[in-house]
This record gives C-alpha cells, structure tokens and sequence, in this order.
C-alpha cells in the first residue's frame, strides 16, 4: 500500500526534460536551410547550422527587441553599451575613450561620435585625466545612470519573455552550452 501511494505520489512521477519538449517543437526554417543544404552537397557537413544558424537569427531577434525597448529612452543598443561599461566598471567608474572603443569594439571615431551624442545630452560627462594631461576621462552622470537604469530594468523584463519556457536548471544548461560555444569564439575577456 505505501509504495502504491510512493508511486503515485509527485516525487516518483517521470519528470519531463528540455530534450523531451524539444523533440516535440515543429520543424523550423533552419531545419529546411538545412535539409536544403544537405540536399544539394550531401558531402558538406551543415548540422552546424542547426545551431549556428538558431544563434544567428535569436541575436536579430534579441537585437530587434532591444532596439525597440532602447528607443523608448531615446537610446540604442550601443548608447546602452557604453553607459554600461562606465555603470559596471570598477571606481571610480570611469573609463577613458580608447578603453571604451577598445572594449565596445568600436572605431575611434565612431566611439567619439557617441559620446558627443551622450554628453550634449547630460548622460556622460568628459573630464581631464589625472595621470595624463593630453587625455580625458568618460564618467557617468546621475541623469545617466537613472535613464540606464529604468532602460536596463525595461529591457531585463522583455528579454526574460524570450526564457519564459525554461526551467532555471534548463537556463543554467543553455548558459553553460553557450559560454563553451562562445569561448572558441573569444577569449573570456571579451573583445
């Protein structure tokens, strides 16, 4: 009687895992590029593409998304950027404009263009650099950190709905499958 009532029980019930509901998701575009590929070179190895080409098209995605959420704060995606990198760096939370190119992966000028951009609208403020004359110092103002803040939160929020179907150990998985993919890709550094 007790191990019927085990059995029955929530404990001792199959539990379903990422790879069963996966199996059940309908065939995608990528799947028919794929089937198309493997078609018309059947000696070409494409299955990378089913994954490659899955982070390609959720990066558009992700992007689209947040250009949308970013927008709304008269903001873009590379705005937030850099008012990030000054938010998230050490104290006294300031950067120098070659730190920010070098780490946003932008062009000198173009990286000089944005902070135009910020500061005539008070979001950062440029200052002499205390250890070199010729150089100058990117800080965030408060105005700047309030606007990145309700940004960030807006966009946290959007970007969790894209997750909504995952558990937290499946989100912990993918995480994990992702910084392995991405580590052949970059040093862990960044850049």
């Amino acid at each position: 009687m007790l191990i019927g009532i085990l059995l029955a029980s929530e404990i001792f019930q199959p539990r379903t895992s990422i790879l069963d509901r996966v199996t059940q998701v309908e065939r995608d575009w990528i799947d028919q590029v794929v089937d198309r590929w493997s078609e018309l070179q059947p000696a070409l190895p494409v299955d990378a593409y089913h994954v490659t080409g899955r982070i390609s098209r959720i990066a558009a995605r992700i992007a689209q998304r947040e250009d949308e959420v970013f927008g709304r704060y008269g903001l873009t995606r590379g705005d937030v950027g850099v008012l990030s990198a000054l938010r998230t760096s050490p104290p006294p939370h300031t950067l120098s404009p070659t730190q920010l190119f070098r780490g946003l992966m932008m062009s000198s000028a173009g990286m000089t263009k944005r902070l135009d951009r910020l500061e005539q609208r008070g979001l950062v403020k440029r200052n002499p650099d205390a250890n070199d004359r010729r150089g100058v110092t990117i800080h965030l103002t408060d105005t700047g950190r309030r606007l990145l803040a309700r940004a960030i939160a807006d966009n946290t929020k959007n970007e969790a709905t894209l997750l909504a179907g995952l558990t937290p150990k499946e989100r912990r998985v993918l995480a994990d499958l992702l910084r392995a993919v991405l580590s052949r890709a970059e040093p862990a550094t960044g850049g």
